[in-house]
């Protein structure tokens, strides 16, 4: 008994509410890799030098150490890949899947969960535009800055989120510049 009121405490202080599917990722995926007939999942197992390198770089370790790029193809050529990003914020969780063109700029971003307190922010943040303002980046080129450009169109909240899913565009551009190239077949 004593763990429950613990627990409702903590839950309390955090005040984080139950997670909520914004976009499927079977839709995620068809999204962000159109004309894929074929997609492959392929796993870097991060050595310790690598993931102290990538929290360096964005401040993020990827869970148990693996970054999972899925690759698709439309038959024997390459339409890009994706990664699904989580970012952890004090109101929860948010995921974010980046796709990549073979050439390896942005395709597109989707949010594709977050928080039920959130999901208003996200929507409000996702119709002002935000997504687009990440085509076309490459990593190590420019920072993701899709917060700056709708922070005038939206309201605080909304703007605070912004920030966080540019957190998981500049994560995801991290990893795919980093051992992208290490998995293609």
């Amino acid at each position: 008994m004593n763990f429950v009121i613990r627990a409702a405490a903590i839950a309390a202080l955090f005040h984080i509410t139950p997670v909520v599917v914004l976009v499927k990722r079977p839709d995620a995926v068809q999204s962000l890799l159109p004309g894929a007939d074929a997609y492959t999942a392929r796993e870097v197992h991060l050595s310790g030098r690598d993931a102290h390198r990538l929290h360096e770089a964005v401040d993020w370790s990827p869970e148990d150490g693996v970054v999972v790029f899925y690759a698709g193809t439309a038959g024997s050529t390459a339409v890009g890949a994706l990664e699904f990003v989580r970012v952890d914020t004090p109101h929860g969780p948010i995921e974010v899947a980046v796709g990549f063109t073979p050439q390896g700029a942005v395709r597109g971003v989707v949010v594709t969960k977050a928080t039920v307190e959130m999901k208003p922010w996200v929507l409000e943040a996702v119709a002002a535009g935000l997504t687009d303002h990440y085509r076309g980046l490459k990593p190590g080129g420019e920072a993701p800055g899709g917060a700056a450009g709708i922070a005038s169109r939206v309201g605080s909240l909304a703007a605070y989120v912004a920030g966080e899913v540019d957190k998981g565009v500049a994560r995801a551009l991290a990893a795919y510049g980093a051992f992208y190239n290490h998995v293609r077949a």
